[in-house]
């Protein structure tokens, strides 16, 4: 199915927003405001651009990635190291709602764009910096990236097998995380600049929006000296929940954590025998006893193929599901009925399959009103908005200022 196009502007219809910075934290969070109709201005590098423009599988000179990260938005392509491009960050920023970036912090001040300066000439501006280890601290002018954010946070301590080197998540979560704790944080920013009609900065850690999911790891270690560890597929403390081997050598996941779930579980296993074992009724006694119930669990599955297995306990009404490969998500029917199996024609005619929209508004949603720019696709226009005539443009072209 087409991805949903969008002729109306979306919930963010009028609200102006610069991007600078490159790869992903920063341009994901400036991509799901560019969704819901905001207009993102993305300053680029005149020489390339944003690296991400050539990160992973490349189709005819460009990543696939790109055209899910940068779609909706307008591309100028300024070198920032020179005091004409500083200037028109600046002129930009005047008339802007939103600035976002994800620099080494100090490098926005080096250029004249800190917040001293850009909320000075525009105070109204909400300026979001996100960066490895936040903007103060003694950490703060390390080089930081998702990856370090995520070991730090403690989340990589948790993941993969016991006795085994932890594995990272397969994807950029920790940018991710930070960018989406970034919108938050502007759409929060907003709704107080319409009382007090000021804007203010937003500054994002890497490493504290991963520590912001970790629940009650500290807690734990605060109350009991308890070091969560990695416990596989397994969720320790809550039972029962893991992935189980079945016979067609997939797996099978299942939540029957719930007290009144892990009843029907129990029977649809054919083990009634625990479904009505007192010291199982509620979680404290099933994490007791965790190891009988997986070996129960896993002996039934292994009888079973995964769809046999998911079948049944549909039909029990037991939380389960497959590891879905991305083959999987591209045929599953529930991702196409929700509009979440996008396809967009791109400049050279060719189709490209690309996420939906998250999330869902009922009646402003997301909506994709144009491809993702080439490098410098709309310098001239923006600079033309700006008050500049095409002499102007040209000389700034012509010195490699502007591309």
């Amino acid at each position: 199915m087409n991805i949903p196009s969008s002729s109306s502007s979306g919930p963010l219809s009028g609200l102006k927003v610069i991007e600078l910075g490159q790869l992903i934290a920063g341009p994901f969070a400036a991509k799901t405001l560019s969704d819901f109709g905001a207009d993102v201005v993305k300053i680029e590098p005149p020489d390339g651009g944003d690296p991400l423009r050539q990160w992973r599988l490349v189709k005819d000179g460009t990543s696939v990635w790109w055209q899910v990260q940068s779609r909706n938005k307008r591309s100028i392509g300024l070198d920032l190291k020179t005091p004409e491009a500083q200037d028109i960050v600046r002129r930009l920023a005047s008339q802007a709602d939103v600035l976002i970036e994800n620099f080494r912090p100090g490098a926005m001040e080096g250029w004249g764009l800190g917040p001293e300066v850009l909320l000075a000439q525009n105070p109204k501006l909400i300026m979001l910096r996100i960066s490895g280890y936040g903007q103060s601290g003694p950490y703060r002018d390390r080089p930081g990236f998702g990856v370090v954010a995520e070991a730090m946070s403690g989340l990589r301590h948790l993941t993969g097998e016991p006795g085994r080197v932890p594995v990272r998540v397969g994807v950029s979560i920790g940018d991710t995380l930070a960018s989406l704790h970034g919108v938050i944080g502007i759409l929060m920013a907003l709704h107080e600049r319409n009382r007090s009609g000021q804007g203010q900065v937003i500054d994002v850690a890497l490493y504290e929006a991963v520590f912001n999911c970790m629940e009650s790891l500290l807690p734990e270690y605060s109350a009991f000296g308890a070091v969560r560890g990695p416990a596989g597929s397994a969720l320790p403390g809550i039972a029962p929940t893991n992935a189980y081997a079945c016979a067609d050598g997939g797996y099978a996941l299942v939540a029957g954590n719930g007290d009144s779930i892990f009843k029907r579980l129990m029977q649809c296993i054919g083990r009634p025998d625990l479904a009505q074992d007192p010291g199982l009724a509620k979680n404290a006694g099933r994490v007791q006893r965790v190891d009988e119930i997986d070996a129960a669990i896993g002996a039934w599955t292994a009888t079973l193929s995964v769809d046999q297995v998911l079948a049944a306990l549909e039909q029990a009404q037991v939380p389960s599901g497959k590891i879905y490969t991305v083959a999987d998500i591209a045929a599953d029917p529930h991702y196409a009925a929700r509009g979440m199996l996008g396809q967009v024609t791109l400049d050279d005619g060719s189709a490209l399959s690309v996420p939906g929209f998250v999330p869902k508004l009922s009646r402003t949603p997301g909506g994709h009103r144009r491809n993702a720019p080439a490098l410098g696709q709309d310098t001239d226009a923006v600079l033309r908005e700006m008050g500049l005539d095409d002499e102007q443009i040209t000389a700034l072209r012509e010195r490699g200022i502007v591309s």
